[in-house]
């Protein structure tokens, strides 16, 4: 019973972290919200405009264009890495070069460092 009331409570701070953070952050079309999404397996992220209501661009591990670059799990730090610099190829291509990230109540370390990291790498602006 321990496990799940931890699990619980280990939810509603990361919840927590989310909503202070959505607080501070909206993406417009020239500095979009890029934002962060993970889960056992896979990591996602978006490039959001909240004053449109509308997703520029995305990509995730599940994406096609990635599946045969993946080594071993698509869930690991070189995948988010991958992540990274694809959503930022994406970014350039519709000539976005600053973004306010959004970790999403994540913290700042592991797969979701990864991908902020080679994100910067390729070009765009935190």
């Amino acid at each position: 019973m321990n496990s799940t009331k931890d699990y619980k409570s280990k939810l509603v701070r990361r919840l927590r972290r989310r909503r202070c953070i959505r607080r501070k952050i909206y993406g417009t079309s020239k500095k979009p919200r890029l934002t962060v999404c993970r889960s056992h397996k896979n990591i996602y992220c978006q490039l959001i405009d909240d004053s449109l209501g509308k997703t520029l661009a995305s990509s995730s591990t599940c994406s096609k264009a990635l599946g045969g670059k993946v080594d071993g799990s698509s869930g690991n730090r070189s995948a988010a890495t991958l992540v990274g610099t694809d959503i930022a190829e994406k970014a350039q291509q519709l000539g976005v070069a600053e973004v306010q990230f959004d970790r999403n109540g994540y913290k700042f370390h592991g797969r979701v460092k990864a991908l902020a990291e080679a994100a910067r790498e390729a070009g765009l602006k935190f």
